[in-house]
């Protein structure tokens, strides 16, 4: 591969606020903490830093059972955020609680739960199995429901004039949501709408969009399972075919852009810097 390969690489690629609170707040506890030190889910979508934070002694528990049967030690909330029952049990374990939920979701947690309790539907657009939207819904005292394709709102059947709340997951895509929403306006509902999509989400994703309508190759790098991730890779590959899902450096298979005069880089909201570095790198070489 020339040298001479122009590269761009996202200004809004890797972590997210959000995220480099999260993982600070469990560094910070390793540093100050020499007790049992445990994550409520992995405590963001990065299997790297999940794999040093197990290193260090940190342990991952994922489920309610599991949790009851810790008896002492830390319990740090991911950045996704848990349903209110998580808290309970904490308080009812006398566990100590450090909470990393990221404030723009916890955001949402609050206006689920006040719409709910006056007595208002809750319509989430997201994706059902993702931890921030189980954690939102473990915070609706009421009916949810969870949609991201618009044949599940043509199966909506709420009686006409219901009172509704539509929210989002944070890392939703910003014009999806928007097409949604109109679609749920033409049943008819009495429907409150609060785009809860968190801004830097949707920066990244104009960025992304721009840089890879621009260039022969798109690279983005992001754990497998991470929702945001994905739909970076979505919006780059609508605009580039060349687009690459890489999770680290070793993913990168340089004979596939050794053909390409110029790429991009983008990178989910828990990517950490060095491994973005790492694939600047090895494009260059």
């Amino acid at each position: 591969m020339e040298r001479n390969m122009e590269i761009t690489v996202a200004k809004s690629a890797g972590f997210c606020f959000g995220v480099q609170r999260a993982v600070d707040s469990v560094y910070k506890e390793l540093e100050e903490n020499s007790g049992k030190i445990y994550t409520f889910g992995p405590i963001i979508h990065n299997e790297q830093v999940v794999e040093d934070l197990n290193k260090r002694g940190i342990e991952v528990i994922d489920t309610v059972e599991q949790l009851k049967k810790i008896k002492e030690g830390t319990v740090v909330i991911r950045s996704h955020g848990v349903a209110k029952e998580i808290y309970d049990i904490l308080e009812q374990q006398k566990l100590k609680m450090v909470d990393a939920t990221c404030p723009f979701v916890k955001k949402i947690h609050n206006i689920v739960l006040d719409e709910s309790n006056n007595g208002k539907t809750i319509i989430i657009i997201g994706n059902d199995n993702h931890p921030e939207v189980e954690g939102i819904k473990g915070w609706v005292n009421g009916e949810v429901i969870v949609i991201n394709k618009e044949e599940q709102i043509e199966k909506l059947s709420l009686p006409e004039q219901t009172k509704a709340c539509i929210v989002s997951q944070t890392t939703f895509n910003h014009n999806k949501f928007k097409y949604l929403v109109e679609i749920i306006r033409k049943k008819g509902y009495d429907i409150t709408v609060v785009n809860t999509i968190c801004n830097a989400t949707h920066v990244r994703q104009v960025e992304a969009q721009k840089i890879s309508s621009k260039v022969d190759g798109m690279i983005v790098i992001g754990g497998k399972n991470s929702s945001n991730t994905q739909k970076l890779y979505d919006i780059c590959r609508n605009e580039c075919e060349n687009t690459f899902y890489v999770q680290t450096v070793k993913d990168l298979n340089l004979h596939e852009l050794k053909s390409l005069k110029s790429i991009g880089i983008t990178a989910g909201a828990s990517t950490p810097k060095n491994i973005i570095e790492e694939v600047r790198t090895e494009c260059q070489k």
